[in-house]
């Protein structure tokens, strides 16, 4: 079984250390913020100005000025600051966040991410992703394995404009956690039920399969 959008974010959750400082990107990487281990405390930032994001708020705790990138209400962690456009981006130019979690149309066995448009479609804005991935060394990258038609995300080489070159290093799909080394894509871990086999018919990219590939805990 493939996993959900909120088992995706459980996952990527459970890469969150004590103290981090953390972006999430437009999209599943959201959904991280409600499943924050209750053990440690980092500082979730959205990078139109918000550093401390809690979780999505209830009916009674919905404030319509409290908004993330995406536009979505969200709430505000104790602790939490409001800042201008121009200093939340300083923050990210300057390499102050420890982890980035982005959503992609495609990612590369070269480290390479497209994620901010698909030439003949509406281009809405480039968003801040070119900084994220320019910023930051930490960037785990989640998405589904494929298309809705059935197409490979994960490539030899992107076919859409470029985000940017080099930078992604880790891959969280709906089937499998995969890492990037020496132009190829390494199955470090499948979804709970789904076979290395699917994974790697679905891998257009170089793949690397090791002997053992443990299921994932969600």
């Amino acid at each position: 079984m493939a996993l959900s959008r909120e088992q995706m974010a459980k996952r990527v959750a459970s890469e969150l250390k004590d103290g981090f400082y953390v972006n999430l990107g437009i999209g599943i990487p959201t959904l991280v913020a409600n499943y924050v281990p209750e053990d440690i405390s980092v500082m979730l930032q959205s990078e139109n100005g918000l550093l401390g994001m809690g979780a999505f708020p209830t009916e009674e705790e919905i404030d319509a000025d409290m908004i993330n990138a995406g536009k979505q209400t969200v709430t505000a962690r104790t602790g939490a600051s409001i800042v201008d456009s121009a200093e939340s981006f300083a923050m990210i130019r300057g390499g102050h966040i420890d982890l980035t979690v982005l959503g992609a149309f495609e990612v590369d066995a070269q480290g390479n991410i497209a994620s901010w448009m698909v030439p003949g479609k509406l281009v809405k804005g480039m968003g801040g992703a070119m900084d994220l991935v320019a910023g930051a060394e930490n960037i785990i990258v989640t998405m589904t394995h494929a298309s809705k038609t059935g197409e490979s995300k994960l490539l030899s080489q992107c076919e859409l404009p470029l985000t940017g070159a080099g930078c992604i290093k880790r891959v969280l799909t709906d089937l499998a956690y995969l890492e990037i080394e020496n132009g190829t894509f390494i199955l470090k871990e499948r979804a709970p039920g789904v076979s290395v086999e699917e994974i790697a018919e679905k891998t257009a990219g170089p793949l690397i399969v090791p002997d053992y590939v443990p299921e994932m805990a969600v």
